[in-house]
């Protein structure tokens, strides 16, 4: 009676018992309750279809928890996550070749069934429910190693395909923001402002022939004074020098004057 229900965080959390293998005695647990959002919260989750599942282990897969729950009734979708999903935001699709790894470790998981009878009937199973079976193994060790690594070889043909399907809706987003704040241009909000942008500014009168001319002979004297400019190092080197030398002969002529103007302070014959 005691672990027929766990309480935790305010809500009642079930206890089903799960093994690796039929070799296995001791039992781990799986917590599992019905996935429930506040009044007003939108969810990316179906209400009443949708089972949460704590404490899953790191061999228990997509795959396995789809199959292990199939007898409550059919399952739609398992995803497995690093943490409870919190936000109300709509979700992405998770893509194979981009979603950064998920950390080793216990996750949790969202179950949605087709119909609720299927969270009803997984909340109350008794167990223990076996991941890995004769008809269905699952792999560890050398062999689970072996197949992460043949996973991570990538297929450059199914990445082109999804490159191009992200760019196609990344094209598709960015367009259609530009044609709404185009259309927002002009139009005054609750407080009277408008949104001015660059594009919508007096367009500028264009220049005349002889302007454009005198724009361009500008431009190209610039280019050619900073081609011919010290365009090679020991040019660039004398540069310096000679405007070091001034530098010191100036700086004589300044100390001769001073010394003439002292002299001639203190001759005084009347």
């Amino acid at each position: 009676e005691t672990l027929s229900r766990h309480r935790a965080g305010g809500s009642n959390l079930a206890p089903i018992p799960i093994k690796f293998s039929e070799k296995q005695q001791a039992s781990h647990y799986l917590y599992v309750r019905e996935h429930k959002v506040r009044e007003g919260t939108k969810s990316s989750w179906p209400q009443k279809r949708t089972l949460f599942v704590l404490n899953v282990p790191p061999y228990c897969t997509e795959e396995c928890l789809s199959r292990l729950f199939s007898p409550c009734g059919a399952v739609q979708s398992v995803e497995l996550q690093e943490k409870p999903d919190l936000g109300d935001s709509p979700k992405e699709p998770k893509s194979k070749f981009f979603d950064p790894t998920p950390v080793p470790g216990f996750q949790v998981a969202y179950v949605v069934f087709q119909k609720p009878a299927g969270v009803s009937a997984a909340i109350v199973l008794k167990g223990p429910l076996v991941v890995s079976t004769e008809s269905h193994p699952v792999k560890s060790g050398i062999h689970k190693w072996i197949s992460n690594y043949v996973d991570s070889v990538l297929d450059p043909e199914t990445l082109r395909v999804e490159v191009d399907t992200f760019m196609e809706a990344y094209d598709k987003r960015i367009a259609e923001e530009e044609a709404k704040a185009k259309e927002e241009e002009g139009v005054p909000d609750e407080e009277g402002w408008v949104k001015v942008t660059r594009r919508g500014r007096r367009p500028v009168l264009p220049r005349t022939e002889a302007a454009s001319l005198r724009v361009l002979e500008k431009e190209r004297q610039k280019r050619a004074r900073k081609e011919l400019l010290n365009f090679y190092a020991w040019q660039h080197r004398e540069t310096k020098m000679e405007h070091l030398a001034q530098l010191r002969k100036k700086f004589e002529e300044d100390k001769q004057r001073i010394e003439l103007m002292r002299a001639q302070r203190k001759f005084r014959p009347y």
